[in-house]
């Protein structure tokens, strides 16, 4: 019985280990290069073009801080 407890505590650790792992590969990839989008994909993700701002990005919206090109 002991050595059953003992199993399914290390597969639930290991389990658990393998979900965090994937989470900050996940995580890594998403902060990669900034992506851009043209001004009506941001206008349909909800945002504003800001094209006469510095930087020129995408304010508000699914895109908020992507640059508009």
């Amino acid at each position: 019985m002991r050595i059953r407890r003992i199993f399914a505590a290390v597969i639930a650790t290991a389990a658990l280990a393998g979900l965090g792992l994937t989470g900050a590969a996940t995580a890594t990839a998403a902060q990669g290069a900034p992506s851009s989008v043209t001004p009506s994909e941001c206008r349909q993700g909800g945002g504003i073009p800001a094209i006469n701002e510095p930087g020129n990005l995408c304010k508000g919206g699914t895109h908020d801080g992507e640059q508009v090109d």
